[in-house]
Order: C-alpha cells, then sequence, then structure tokens
C-alpha cells in the first residue's frame, strides 16, 4: 500500500486553501448555468460560449480536485509549538549575506511561498539548505542569481 505524503503548512496557507476551495464550489452552479444558457442557443459544434463554458469546468473541476488532494494531506504545524536549535519547517531564520547584511525568511511549505514576504519553501534551494544548520553555520547555495553564502544569525519560533 502506498503512503501518503503529508504536505507541512502553516495554519494560515491551509485556511487560503480551504477559502480557494469554497470560491471553487460556489462556482459549480455558474458553470453549469452557463452551459445550460449555450446549450439553449443550438448547434454545439459551433457555440464558442458552450466551449468555453466546458472548458472552464474542466478547469474548475481539476483546480477542486487537486485542492482537495492538498487540503486531505495537509500536516498543519504551529511554529510557535516548535523550539531547538536547528532550523526546521516553520522557523523564522536570519541570516547574514555576504555584504553582511541581514536577512530574514520563514521556512514554509511550497504553497505559502512569497520571497518578497519573506517566506521561502523548504523545497527551494535556499530552504533545503537550511533545514538542520544551528546559528553560526555558514550555508553556501547555488540560486538562480548565482552562488551565494550566508552565515546563520538567529533561529526564531514565531
Amino acid at each position: 500500500m502506498a503512503s501518503v505524503e503529508k504536505l507541512p503548512m502553516l495554519a494560515e496557507g491551509y485556511e487560503r486553501l480551504i477559502a480557494e476551495l469554497k470560491a471553487l464550489r460556489e462556482e459549480r452552479p455558474k458553470i453549469v448555468d452557463a452551459i445550460e444558457e449555450a446549450r439553449a442557443h443550438g448547434d454545439l459544434s459551433e457555440n464558442a460560449e458552450y466551449h468555453a463554458a466546458k472548458e472552464r469546468q474542466g478547469q474548475v473541476e481539476a483546480s477542486i480536485a487537486d485542492l482537495e488532494d492538498k487540503v486531505s494531506r495537509a500536516n498543519i504545524i504551529d511554529p510557535t509549538s516548535l523550539s531547538g536549535d536547528r532550523i526546521v519547517f516553520g522557523a523564522t531564520v536570519t541570516l547574514l549575506d555576504d555584504d553582511d547584511k541581514p536577512v530574514r525568511y520563514q521556512i514554509v511549505g511550497p504553497y505559502e511561498a512569497d520571497a518578497k514576504m519573506g517566506r521561502i519553501s523548504y523545497n527551494s534551494p535556499l530552504g533545503r539548505a537550511l533545514i538542520g544548520r544551528r546559528v553560526d553555520d555558514e550555508v553556501e547555495v547555488t540560486v538562480p542569481s548565482g552562488d551565494r553564502c550566508y552565515l546563520v544569525q538567529k533561529i526564531e519560533f514565531i
């Protein structure tokens, strides 16, 4: 029997998935109405509205199935309940870059990642390099902009 891989995520990311799933489920009846209306226009072979509505229906159903899968495999982690001296999922890390400029990231799931907001996925090159590291560890990582070196300055669970 195949094991189901859990998806670690923060409560905030889980709530966002639930909201997106709810919105798509609410869109279902509107799509059915659009299909019925387009069907009433006659010849389906040359009915652009019908084909567009059917295509949208397929997209929505695929998205719903994907979101339901993610929600069912969600492993919600509360960073405030974590502790320790190693970087793990949910930790907020302050790093010093090559120029001794501090940068701060929280390690999150792939569906919550947003580098501009200081959230990086544990699957990203930097995220993978950081997991398991301690304060004062040096981390070298190859990112799209080239090789970068960081020094772990602080680990917080907030």
